[in-house]
């Protein structure tokens, strides 16, 4: 059974905040464990696709490869990983920070680097950068991020009315206070459209905490718009159960709790985050027997990963 918190609007505080804003939270015990090997293992595999190819993009970003801001997917892996399995028909409305929606959802890499070195071979023939990252092809149908915090909500809700294509609209807490994304929410409850909206909440707009921003909840405001709601934490057994149960009950939203592990905008970084999701898979894939393969699958990929952003590559490409 998922947990969900219940709180009236006013009544939330700080400490109240911190209490639900652990790594365990609504975590399913031993979900893990009725997943077949190949779920658990894709599930890591995306995550690490996602974690090695953003190292590439921290290590190039320091070398001058790349020379402007860019919104990093670290720390968040496993909310694209376990959604990207969950709601694979699903069209795709990513928020600013989206090179692991992109990823996770069967993106191209190669694509992806090029785009952020501003190369015509990239996924916007290198014109839009870290942020607006956009893809039709290969059964990936990915819209991205204009420039308007949040408005990837109202206009995923305009493609589920015109299309009555399901639709996952991606958003940060911070994007939830504006005002045209609770307006969205509740005309998709209205005219029931197929949209799972997911919070990937890391608990800072820019550098500004939930509790200094407002002292009422995402997810007791979407229940009052009368869509099922849970706050959870950035387990992906979790996300994945969560999805699947939520996409037969439309429209619906998630609140994930996650971590950022880089700046708002560029790859500094504040301080080790809360927790790290990536190294808690990797416990728990070795828990269930399941160590030798993922040591595997995450060997491959940092190898992978490396290649695709070699230093001489780079250059090359960069000369041409």
């Amino acid at each position: 059974m998922l947990k969900c918190f219940s709180i009236i609007a006013g009544e939330r505080s700080e400490s109240r905040d911190n209490k639900m804003r652990v790594k365990d939270f609504g975590v399913i015990s031993s979900l893990s464990e009725k997943y077949d090997k190949e779920t658990s293992l894709q599930l890591f595999k995306r995550m690490c696709t996602i974690r090695y190819f953003e190292q590439g993009v921290i290590e190039s970003v320091q070398a001058k490869y790349i020379d402007y801001l860019v919104y990093l997917s670290s720390g968040q892996e496993a909310i694209a990983a376990a959604m990207s399995i969950a709601l694979q028909e699903f069209m795709i409305f990513a928020q600013h920070r989206c090179h692991g929606t992109y990823l996770a959802f069967g993106g191209n890499p190669e694509k992806l680097r090029d785009e952020l070195l501003g190369l015509s071979t990239g996924t916007s023939r290198g014109r839009a950068g870290s942020n607006c990252i956009q893809c039709h092809e290969n059964d990936v149908m990915m819209f991205g991020h204009h420039g308007l915090i949040g408005e990837n909500v109202p206009l995923g809700v305009g493609a589920a009315l015109g299309s009555n294509r399901p639709v996952v609209c991606f958003f940060g807490d911070g994007a939830a206070e504006e005002d045209y994304v609770f307006a969205a929410m509740g005309f998709a409850v209205t005219h029931k459209l197929p949209v799972i909206f997911v919070c990937e909440d890391n608990n800072l707009s820019i550098l500004t905490k939930v509790a200094v921003r407002r002292s009422w909840s995402i997810t007791e405001v979407a229940k009052s718009l009368g869509m099922p709601a849970v706050d959870i934490a950035d387990d992906p057994w979790t996300i994945l159960k969560t999805a699947e149960q939520f996409k037969n009950m439309l429209p619906a939203f998630i609140n994930i709790y996650t971590c950022r592990a880089n700046w708002h905008a560029g790859v500094g970084v504040d301080g080790p985050p809360e927790w790290d999701r990536l190294g808690m898979v990797r416990k728990e894939l070795k828990k269930i027997g399941l160590s030798k393969q993922s040591e595997k699958i995450e060997k491959k990929i940092i190898a992978e990963m490396e290649k695709l952003w070699d230093k001489k590559q780079l250059q090359k490409l960069l000369r041409k």
